[in-house]
């Protein structure tokens, strides 16, 4: 029966388009002037320390290569299904993959959309590729959906 299998898919996509909203909304609350603070309500970014870190920059994520591992055995076998999905449909799944992944390792996807690119480019560049031919985006951290 084909209307059977429409709405199998199209419950798999609410149920999924609502995680990734869900996890959207748990993102970070890093308030740099909390509730009955006193200072300038100007927010600025934080100051990497380290060998020759002259400026403020944004902190960039370490991935270990445990992670990068984890997030390529977790987006290798969705590839033919971002293929058959295409990007928007794919996108999601991307998403499912990708921010149950950062909670897990414990690294901020949404702050720094980057760190999936970095991660499966050292990890694995042919994943990477695929995923990037099959979502027919620029990067993957584009396809990464966040506030």
């Amino acid at each position: 029966m084909p209307h059977s299998r429409w709405i199998f898919r199209s419950t798999l996509l609410a149920a999924g388009v609502l995680t990734a909203a869900a996890l959207a909304a748990c993102g970070p609350t890093d308030d740099p002037n909390p509730t009955g603070s006193s200072g300038s309500v100007t927010s600025t970014p934080r100051a990497t320390t380290g060998a020759g870190s002259g400026g403020s920059q944004k902190p960039t994520a370490q991935v270990t290569d445990a992670a990068g591992k984890a997030l390529c055995d977790a987006i290798r076998p969705e590839l033919s299904n971002f293929r058959v999905q295409g990007p928007t449909l794919g996108g999601v799944g991307m998403n499912l993959i990708v921010h149950p992944w950062g909670l897990q390792y414990g690294i901020d996807v949404l702050g720094n959309k980057a760190v999936v690119d970095t991660a499966t480019s050292k990890s694995c560049p042919d994943v990477r590729q695929q995923a990037i031919e099959a979502l027919s985006a620029p990067d993957l951290a584009s396809v990464i959906v966040g506030l």
